[in-house]
């Protein structure tokens, strides 16, 4: 009678908070309907009109006294009109003893039985060792005792199921533990029970396990009996080394777990499972695992393991059609690298295993493709779930290339890898594909930076010997970063396109970053493959040449930089790489302008030597190669000229880049006057000459300046003529004879003569930009 009446007050309670949240929903959609009334108003200009708060919808609510009554006449509960309520108070008085209730009804009903459980299971442990170490009675009797214990448990827990489940569960549970822990005693310690009869008790208890836990619908019970009996071994430990039955122990509770998971898979009975398997394993594999006698046992076990949580996992996904998470991704990839690399660890040590590595790493990648190919086939689960053992496939097959490869083999199937992770991320939108992608770009670049160090430090060692024969650019190295810097070229273009945006559009920065990072890699591989080249072809010939090797180089450099200038003029037309290429062409200018015209006059030097030239290691090819980098540097200056007048650009280094022009020119115009005045063996005259080439040009600079208007082309002039003039007078006049002191003073006398009429003739010009 107790038990109904409690029965009737919970209900009461629940029919209780239904009324007010019905009270609560129906004030909310009075409001929602006068706020459509208010706009409707607005729109009409009419006057608002507002619904009264009339109840609508009977609330049914039962009156608590008279159900107390009608339960004690054992009827059934009366209707009650409509019009009868529990006032907001009442609701509050039959609530507010909730919360006693429930904590007075989880501490008797749920939390002392299983304290008592567990002290009893103490209580027992210890009696038993007492009585053991005293040998009070005799290891049979000790066995015997202890099975009665446990099924003794069971038969009251079985008796006390119907009235008193929480309680009955609790005793089950504990019962099977103490199943466990007598029979694992009975067959290690003493022997008394031969090894099949042991696991054919095991089986029966684990399947009696699972049966309880499923009817009982109760974790405790898988908790218990189940994991609670992975401490059995540890605290029954011998030292006997008996790992074989240890790990087929683990393996058969494990599988109880395994069915479990079929029917209601509770994840903390699968995370402790899990945690406390892979720990043992661990623990043994670390401290007393010998290759020459465990191998075979042990890595069988280490795949049992791996497989009955893999399987587990996927048959409550597949089955439930849950989502697959974030908590899922760690957990399954904690279960296959822990599985892989113990494993990896037994081949090293194995002296066939370790010819198998690569084989053993793409097994693991078959394991994930075909999980996935039948996931896919038969479309059983979410997509989340079939992209990441997809990913596992191309994790593993990445893993596999070192492992088994050697050298550019491992760079140019990463590289196939990073492109294809990208496409599928990007084109299928799918972005955990995208994300796999970028650690495997950055894998794909500093394993081509190896490949060069390896590939052309191994080539300077052996290049003054026969062992080796490499075709300059037409070898494997070249070939790597091509394919590599198409890769790369490939992402950047998918990651550009605005067919197929950015998957985290919020992210702006990100987008900017990412295509900062891959747009430098592709240009930093694409320019190394062939500068790495020409260094690696001069020093392989016999004779000295570093003087060409530098000098084309820096063509190279001027060359690669020419051609990415205008193919961003032409195609790109963005403008922070625009900005980035400017200061690389002017660094580029600068360093042919200093140490390039530096080289060229030693060449020159070169050819000039009598010597040198007799003997043939001298010849036309040290001054004409001048003239092919004259050209180089001037398609530089063409490319710089085309981008500041870009209408991208904005004219933004229009200035800047016609004083670096003007300097330019005359500094090579001023050492190609030195180079033939040397040639012709006048080289005491090129003081006075370039006094007069200043001179001229500063000229042709003024002229220049009032036919297009250009007010800061007369101002270079202007001090270029400053300049010569300061050369004149402080440097020149030292070190010439009377006739070239007489030649430069005429000259620039003359030529100033001319600026200024010039300046007097065009003076209109001068007001005109002023007015301007």
């Amino acid at each position: 009678m107790a038990d109904n009446q409690k029965y009737i007050n919970d209900l009461l309670e629940k029919i209780a908070i239904l009324s007010n949240k019905q009270e609560v929903f129906r004030r909310e959609i009075l409001n929602l309907k006068n706020e459509v009334l208010r706009f409707k108003n607005e729109e009409g200009q009419r006057e608002p009109q507002v619904l009264e708060d009339k109840i609508t919808t009977p609330i049914i609510e039962p009156n608590l006294e008279e159900v107390k009554d009608t339960v004690e006449i054992k009827e059934p509960l009366p209707q009650k009109e409509p019009e009868l309520s529990f006032s907001q108070s009442k609701i509050k008085q039959i609530v507010k003893p909730k919360g006693k209730s429930n904590l007075e009804k989880f501490i008797g009903e749920n939390l002392i039985s299983k304290i008592g459980v567990i002290i009893l299971i103490i209580g027992v442990a210890i009696g038993a060792k007492y009585s053991i170490d005293n040998e009070l009675i005799s290891p049979l009797t000790r066995i015997i005792l202890g099975y009665l214990t446990g099924i003794g448990l069971i038969a009251v827990g079985m008796k006390l199921k119907k009235k008193y489940e929480n309680f009955s569960a609790v005793l089950v549970s504990g019962a099977m533990a103490i199943l466990y822990f007598i029979t694992f005693l009975a067959y290690s310690l003493y022997g008394l029970i031969p090894q099949l009869f042991t696991f054919g008790l095991m089986v029966v208890f684990t399947i009696f396990t699972v049966f309880a836990a499923v009817q009982y619908n109760k974790q405790v019970i898988a908790h218990i009996g189940l994991v609670g009996a992975y401490a059995v071994p540890f605290l029954l430990s011998d030292g006997s080394g008996k790992v074989a039955v240890l790990f087929s122990y683990m393996a058969i509770i494990n599988v109880g777990i395994l069915i479990i998971s079929f029917k209601k898979y509770w994840k903390p009975l699968y995370y402790s499972s899990f945690i406390l398997t892979w720990l043992i394993y661990f623990s043994w594999y670390a401290i007393d695992y010998e290759t020459d006698i465990h191998f075979g046992l042990a890595f069988t076990f280490l795949l049992v393991f791996f497989a009955t949580f893999y399987f587990m996992f996927l048959v409550y996904k597949l089955s439930r059609k849950e989502k697959f998470g974030t908590g899922d991704v760690i957990l399954q990839l904690i279960n296959a690298f822990v599985f892989y690399g113990i494993g990896f660890s037994m081949l090293s040590d194995h002296d066939i295993g370790s010819q198998l590595l690569g084989v053993f790493t793409l097994a693991n990648a078959v394991i994930h493709f075909v999980v996935s190919v039948v996931i896919y086939k038969l479309k059983l689960a979410d997509r989340n779930l079939f992209y990441f053992t997809s990913g596992m496939v191309l994790v593993f097959i990445s893993i596999s290339f070192p492992v088994q490869l050697d050298g550019n083999w491992v760079t140019l199937l990463w590289a196939a890898e990073a492109a294809l992770l990208f496409w599928i991320g990007r084109t299928k939108k799918v972005p955990i594909y995208e994300k796999l992608a970028y650690p495997v770009i950055a894998l794909t670049f500093f394993s081509l930076i190896q490949d060069w160090w390896m590939y052309y430090a191994e080539y300077a060692y052996m290049s003054g010997t026969d062992e080796i024969s490499v075709i300059p650019f037409f070898n494997i190295s070249v070939l790597t970063s091509l394919l590599c810097a198409a890769s790369f070229g490939y992402i950047l273009f998918l990651h550009r396109s605005k067919n197929y945006p950015f998957p985290w559009l919020k992210y702006k920065t990100w987008y900017q970053l990412i295509s900062l990072w891959i747009s430098a890699m592709f240009l930093f591989v694409l320019y190394m493959t062939f500068f790495l080249e020409i260094i690696d072809y001069w020093n392989g010939l016999e004779s000295n040449q570093e003087d060409f090797m530098g000098i084309w180089l820096i063509n190279y450099t001027l060359a690669f930089l020419s051609i990415l200038s205008l193919v961003n003029i032409k195609r790109i037309k963005n403008v922070v790489f625009g900005y980035i290429n400017m200061v690389l062409n002017m660094f580029a200018l600068l360093m042919f302008l200093t140490t390039g015209l530096y080289i060229l006059s030693e060449l020159r030097e070169s050819y000039l030597d009598p010597i040198l030239l007799e003997s043939g290691e001298a010849g036309s090819y040290h001054i004409s190669i001048r003239y092919i980098s004259l050209a180089f540097c001037t398609l530089l200056l063409i490319a710089c000229y085309r981008y500041v007048r870009e209408k991208f650009f904005k004219g933004t280094f229009k200035i800047a880049f016609d004083v670096v022009l003007q300097i330019a020119v005359i500094w090579l115009l001023s050492s190609e006057l030195i180079h033939w005045l040397d040639i012709a063996g006048y080289t005491s005259s090129d003081k006075l000459g370039l006094s007069i080439l200043w001179g001229i040009y500063s000229l042709l600079l003024i002229v220049f300046g009032f036919w297009k208007k250009i007010k800061h082309m007369r101002i270079i002039a202007f001090i270029l003529f400053g300049v010569t003039l300061i050369k004149l007078f402080l440097y020149d006049i030292a070190h010439l004879n009377t006739i070239s002191k007489t030649i430069v003073f005429v000259s620039l006398g003359l030529l100033l003569l001319i600026i200024s009429f010039l300046y007097n003739k065009y003076k209109h010009i001068i007001t005109d930009e002023v007015k301007d």
